[in-house]
């Protein structure tokens, strides 16, 4: 799963309505900024409480592993690192503005203790979550101190002019003797408007350093939660996976009922007629020959028009075509029968994998069907080409535009089906046109 490290949406609204201040100078006024410094306080504590149980836990466990007790205290130790795990992930959640996923559940094979205590000490996310205990302790010390020391100075001497006063004056001040016999001596603190101001200007260079320090102290807050904390590469490739499996489960399923309904309501049925009217032209043959050639002749018409409609169907399932001739061929046989003219550019020195050919053939030939039937378009142009181990396709056209893949239209599944074989689908379609549908696909599966 990807990760986005982005602030929320009313982060972005707030830095909108600031545009017209420097970036640089409105980062330690933001509340961004005051969230991000609260998570750091709040990291220190919570650090300490989480490695201290962790070594704790984990010590005891390993040495009791000789006495067999060792091993559900050291599942009872990973469990609670667990527990720890998902207190950060709300913590990054609510502070960091970090959504994180939540990892793969435990999933013990029966209900018993024994495969409570396997699954756990099975578990990938178990051990990472204990790796999280154990390095962001250290961590939490270097950015709290730090962050806390910048952030305390700055303030304190960027508003040094509002309390300066608590101080005595000169003339009052007892002083301290720094050098000399002790004729001469300085006071520690500042009050001539020269040095107040001095004074404040630094603060304010240090508060504008530490807004900034702070942001960059929360990504590295953003890494190890994200990576240790959230799930795994694996794990989340398997869901993708499984969910691409369901998607083309359900595509498949989908042809097939597609196609069975062509058949059953098309060709099937005109053969069923046909069928039919031979018989009763048969019948006639020898009462009716005339009648009965009417018959033949009117049933040789329907046997073309179901050879057509079974050449169509063919064509829907996988085209001829497109195995004998490849792309070039494929598409430029669809281009002709859509509705506006269609240039067509196929650039490719060899041929990709026979299904991802399909799968693009199917694609521009959707494409070029919603064009004529929506796009209001007065041209077409189809370009294919080969990049960096990926099959590239681009189908632009003149017309109205407005083209929406979250629409839900026909666009969506498409674009499902291409993310079901790691492809991608990018629509520019502005209200007034032109649109450019663009396709990425693998060149081997």
């Amino acid at each position: 799963m990807a990760t986005d490290f982005r602030p929320e949406r009313r982060d972005r609204h707030e830095h909108d309505r600031h545009s017209i201040v420097p970036s640089a100078l409105r980062a330690p006024f933001e509340r961004r900024t005051w969230r991000e410094f609260g998570y750091h306080m709040l990291s220190l504590p919570i650090s300490t409480v989480l490695f201290v149980f962790a070594i704790t836990t984990l010590s005891l466990g390993a040495g009791l592993l000789v006495t067999f007790i060792g091993i559900p205290v050291l599942a009872a130790a990973l469990a609670g690192c667990r527990g720890f795990g998902a207190l950060e992930r709300s913590r990054a959640r609510a502070l960091l503005h970090h959504d994180v996923g939540t990892p793969e559940p435990l999933r013990p094979k029966t209900n018993g203790m024994l495969s409570w205590v396997g699954a756990v000490l099975k578990s990938g996310t178990s051990w990472r979550n204990l790796l999280y205990a154990l390095l962001h302790f250290p961590w939490a010390i270097v950015s709290s101190v730090v962050l806390a020391t910048f952030w305390l100075t700055g303030w304190t001497l960027l508003l040094y002019p509002l309390w300066q006063w608590t101080f005595p004056t000169f003339g009052d001040a007892p002083g301290i003797q720094l050098y000399g016999d002790g004729s001469e001596q300085r006071t520690l603190y500042l009050d001539t408007p020269l040095e107040i101001a001095m004074a404040s200007g630094t603060g304010l260079a240090v508060v504008l350093v530490t807004g900034w320090m702070i942001r960059g102290f929360s990504y590295v807050d953003r890494v190890m939660v994200s990576g240790l904390l959230g799930p795994s590469s694996l794990a989340t490739r398997v869901v993708e996976l499984e969910s691409d499996r369901g998607v083309v489960v359900d595509t498949a399923a989908a042809d097939l009922r597609r196609i069975e309904r062509d058949l059953h309501d098309g060709a099937q049925a005109r053969l069923v007629a046909l069928a039919m009217d031979l018989g009763l032209a048969k019948e006639k043959l020898l009462e009716d020959p005339d009648a009965a050639a009417a018959m033949v002749d009117e049933a040789h018409g329907e046997v073309k028009i179901a050879l057509q409609e079974l050449r169509d169907l063919a064509r829907g399932i996988h085209p001829a075509v497109l195995t004998d001739r490849g792309l070039d061929a494929a598409l430029s046989s669809v281009a002709s029968r859509c509705t506006v003219p269609v240039a067509v550019d196929v650039d490719l020195v060899e041929r990709p994998a026979a299904a991802i050919e399909g799968i693009a053939y199917f694609t521009v030939s959707e494409l070029l069907q919603n064009i004529s039937k929506h796009a209001q378009a007065s041209r077409a142009s189809v370009d294919v080409w080969q990049s960096q181990g990926r099959l590239m396709l681009q189908v632009s056209d003149d017309g109205r535009g407005g083209a929406d893949v979250s629409a839900g239209s026909g666009l969506a599944g498409l674009a499902e089906r291409l993310d079901a074989v790691d492809g991608i689908l990018a629509v520019d379609s502005p209200v007034g046109g032109p649109t450019r549908v663009t396709a990425e696909l693998p060149w081997r599966r």
